[in-house]
């Protein structure tokens, strides 16, 4: 089996996290140029007792994908 490196995972994330942050920051520019993919309406499960809803939505902008970049560049160098 192959191991999961974790720290490149973590550092991914916070790259989007980072970029989205940027994307914020700079919200009048190309930066925030991207695309969302995901569910536009939440699935909603009723059980009787319990009310399950289920969504996703993922936000993809340039600056996510710039922060992306910057978290491998790091990754690389504490590798």
């Amino acid at each position: 089996m192959k191991r999961v490196n974790w720290i490149l995972v973590l550092l991914v994330l916070i790259g989007f996290v980072i970029g989205r942050f940027i994307g914020t920051y700079f919200s009048g520019t190309f930066l925030n140029y991207g695309q969302s993919f995901g569910l536009s309406s939440p699935i909603e499960l009723n059980l009787g007792f319990i009310i399950l809803t289920f969504g996703l939505q993922i936000n993809i902008t340039i600056a996510s994908v710039l922060g992306v970049v910057i978290a491998l560049v790091v990754y690389r160098f504490i590798r």
